[in-house]
């Protein structure tokens, strides 16, 4: 749904780099090349950014 704040793994924050990375990529970025631009070394976080599927706004349609 949403990015983590932190790496699950070796706690790193994160979600402050998910804007930057999402307008790169649509930007038509490769993504590796991106995560290196903004520091991001880690596997651990790497796999966060590329496995990351954004579906809050599908789900912000539905109510309770």
């Amino acid at each position: 749904m949403m990015i983590p704040i932190r790496c699950i793994t070796c706690g790193k924050p994160l979600a402050h780099l998910w804007e930057k990375y999402k307008e790169r990529v649509e930007a038509n970025e490769q993504p590796g090349k991106v995560l290196d631009d903004l520091g991001i070394k880690d596997m651990c976080c790497r796999v966060i950014f590329l496995s990351h599927v954004d579906l809050i706004k599908n789900v912000a349609k539905y109510k309770k």
